[in-house]
This record gives structure tokens, C-alpha cells and sequence, in this order.
């Protein structure tokens, strides 16, 4: 049985090598050459066919648009050189905190700037 994550681990492996060994045969090589531009524009893609799935198909469904989402994601990461073990850290640290205390000492920190990381926290 695979532990939880391992199947990420290995997908961000072989992300990060096309994107230093590109191949012309590589849809994730043809990402990174596209830029930061398209690989958000799938990533926002996949979010919006994500809610749609979840909102009025089978679970199946949800499962393959959760899929593309997280490997858009990886893809985005990779081309920033975010290590995806480095978004683990930051859900670790979140881990425990109200969300919505997080999200307060994030705006505190700088008052109608909106912040970098945007994210929502359990």
C-alpha cells in the first residue's frame, strides 16, 4: 500500500526533470515553455471544472478534475522552484491555527496589501 504522498513525490520527480531535460513529446515540457502565464491558465481551468464536478457529477469525476488540478499545481510550483515539500511545511504550520485567526495575522502583518499566499487554512 502507498503512503499518502508518495504518488506527488514521485510526479514532482518527473516534472522537475522535463523541465530541465525537455522533450518534444512532453506536454509538462510544453508547459514550461509556454510560461507562468499558461500553466496558470490551466491551473484556474482545472479549479473551475474541479467546483463544477463537485457541485453535479459523480465522484469519479471529482476525483480526475482533483488529479489535474494538483498536477497543474506541481507544474506551477516546479516552474517557480517551490518544492512541493516546501507547501507541506507551510500547511504544517497552519496545522492547529483557526483559519480565520491565520488569515487575521496575515492582513495585520500589512494592512491593505493583499498577501502573497492566499491560501485558506483549515
Amino acid at each position: 500500500m502507498r503512503r499518502v504522498g508518495e504518488t506527488l513525490e514521485s510526479l514532482e520527480r518527473v516534472v522537475v526533470s522535463r523541465k530541465s531535460q525537455p522533450t518534444l513529446e512532453s506536454y509538462t515540457s510544453r508547459l514550461f515553455t509556454a510560461g507562468v502565464a499558461k500553466i496558470g491558465e490551466k491551473v484556474t481551468e482545472e479549479a473551475g471544472e474541479l467546483v463544477a464536478a463537485a457541485a453535479a457529477e459523480s465522484a469519479e469525476r471529482v476525483v480526475s478534475e482533483a488529479a489535474d488540478l494538483l498536477y497543474h499545481t506541481i507544474v506551477l510550483l516546479a516552474f517557480r522552484e517551490v518544492p512541493l515539500a516546501q507547501v507541506e511545511d507551510e500547511l504544517a504550520r497552519r496545522f492547529g491555527i483557526s483559519g480565520l485567526e491565520e488569515k487575521a495575522s496575515r492582513e495585520a502583518r500589512t494592512p491593505g496589501v493583499p498577501q502573497a499566499n492566499s491560501g485558506e487554512s483549515t
